[in-house]
């Protein structure tokens, strides 16, 4: 399984994804259960290589808009598309993987966390940082559980 958070930690509630993974590298027994976790500030072409031979995917990213404190949805390929390789969605990156590999891709979920303020050098907000402490409950337990194919929104 590999866990994959995006957002800029200079950007105020934009560091939820990367947060989350500071979070889960608390626990020890993540590798040992083949669990990785990769963070960047934004999903690229390059991420693909990620996704080969994962038994499933979590994307992790902020979220502008949406349900608080949460949403975790099943996400299929898109053909959302950029007409630059600057930064890709993560449904279109699981299109890229097919395109590229000819393999279909993992099962993947998107978790969105709730975030309010996103300027440059904004400090995570006090509702951010509640919905993470939410979310990151939820993400442990679900990998104690089923990992990626189960659990519901919230």
């Amino acid at each position: 399984m590999l866990i994959l958070a995006c957002g800029n930690p200079s950007r105020g509630d934009d560091a939820l994804g990367p947060l989350l993974i500071d979070r889960l590298g608390l626990d020890p027994d993540l590798a040992r259960r083949g669990i990785e976790t990769l963070t960047d500030f934004q999903l690229q072409i390059e991420h693909v290589l990620d996704l080969q031979g994962r038994a499933c995917v979590i994307f992790v990213d902020a979220a502008a808009s949406g349900p608080e404190p949460f949403t975790f949805l099943p996400l299929c390929p898109s053909s959302e598309t950029s007409f630059s390789t600057h930064a890709l969605a993560p449904g279109a990156l699981l299109t890229l993987f097919r395109q590229v590999t000819g393999q279909t891709p993992p099962p993947a979920r998107v978790l969105a966390i709730r975030g309010y303020g996103f300027a440059l050098g904004e400090p995570l907000s006090e509702r951010a940082s509640a919905n993470l402490d939410r979310a990151a409950r939820f993400v442990s337990r679900l990998l104690r559980s089923d990992g990626c194919v189960g659990g519901s929104d919230q």
